[in-house]
């Protein structure tokens, strides 16, 4: 079977740019590349009849021939290596693979610590010092993992690239590979004397105490972010940040909504009925709140701006006193005579008579 009209093959026309025919190219390329394309089983072979038409339709002497003489023409061979390298190239940029040299100094991971404070702490706002165990700078070699008095070098494998570039003939042509570099990891610098101490990592493990400054307000759940405080970077590395998870310990009267504080306060029959003034405890001190007469069970009291302060803020919520009347459950006799009296009084019944059977 003869071969395929290179225009064809491109599925261009013959009077089409060299840049249209560049763009059809580089599109077919992508889509019967047979590293990329698992699907079709003859993905290969359109994809060397696609390089072959546009090694030769790409230039300019070579396509004049082909339009005059056709496939016919004496000295018309296919080599392919130049653009191959070019289509080589242009995949491995659409899939991520790029030169990149691997940074000699690496940034230190971040860090997450939870510390746990009282409802007070967050009404006032509260300090704190955390230990925690991390990859601290090596005060050895300042961090630069080379022994005291040397440095980092030039790698003589990858001249400082970070990588090792090898042709290889292929079907294609000139196939170039790139690979890391083994001896710098990718760096493209080398330690010679690695610091004693860290082992040529710039940091070492250990505990540090760290103070932590909670501000009023709060919430529970929050983050606080405490730059440069996490984990040392690697060989002089930039540190990580350290951040501080804030939970607020329920507490043992007060519910908390928002800003606002919300707690029961039981009171008795009489001072239900009569009123009285009572002192409520709030997260400033006791407060002295006057109950009014013929208060229900259940009735919410606010009082104002005794609250938690909003973070960053002035102003406070408030706190919801909600009223709870107690039902007496002992009763010596002389209370009971005077409930009982109170009850005729009231005309209530009590349905303590004994009823008059026919």
């Amino acid at each position: 079977m003869g071969k395929r009209d290179y225009y064809d093959v491109l599925g261009t026309n013959r009077d089409a740019t060299e840049r249209e025919i560049k763009k059809v190219y580089r599109n077919l390329a992508r889509k019967y590349h047979p590293d990329v394309n698992c699907v079709d089983a003859d993905a290969e072979e359109k994809f060397k009849e696609i390089v072959e038409a546009y090694e030769v339709l790409s230039d300019s002497e070579k396509r004049c021939q082909y339009d005059n003489f056709g496939h016919t023409k004496a000295g018309m061979s296919f080599d392919g290596s130049g653009v191959f390298d070019d289509i080589f190239g242009m995949v491995f940029r659409d899939f991520g693979f790029q030169n990149r040299t691997r940074p000699m100094k690496e940034r230190g991971s971040n860090l997450i610590f939870e510390v746990a404070i009282e409802l007070e702490e967050v009404y006032r706002g509260v300090e704190k010092v955390v230990t925690i165990k991390k990859a601290a700078m090596c005060g050895e070699c300042n961090g630069s993992g080379a022994e005291h008095g040397t440095h980092a070098e030039t790698c003589t494998l990858c001249g400082g690239s970070g990588f090792i570039r090898t042709t290889h003939r292929s079907l294609f042509g000139n196939l170039v590979k790139t690979q890391t570099c083994k001896e710098c990891e990718g760096r493209g610098r080398t330690i010679s004397s690695v610091c004693s101490v860290c082992g040529g990592e710039g940091r070492v493990n250990e505990s540090c105490d760290i103070t932590v400054e909670i501000p009023a307000g709060v919430p529970s759940g929050s983050r606080l972010k405490i730059t440069g405080q996490g984990e040392a970077g690697f060989r002089g590395g930039p540190a990580g940040d350290l951040y501080i998870s804030v939970y607020v310990k329920p507490h043992q009267f007060f519910e908390v909504n928002g800003s606002n504080t919300v707690c029961n306060y039981t009171i008795s029959f009489s001072q239900a009925a009569l009123g009285a003034t009572v002192e409520i405890l709030t997260l400033d001190g006791k407060e002295k709140f006057k109950i009014p007469p013929g208060v229900q069970s259940g009735t919410i009291f606010n009082l104002k701006g005794k609250g938690l302060p909003y973070l960053n803020s002035r102003k406070k919520g408030d706190q919801l006193v909600r009223v709870v009347v107690a039902t007496p459950t002992k009763l010596n006799e002389a209370q009971k005579k005077l409930l009982k009296t109170l009850a005729e009084i009231g005309k209530e019944d009590l349905g303590l008579k004994k009823r008059i059977l026919n």
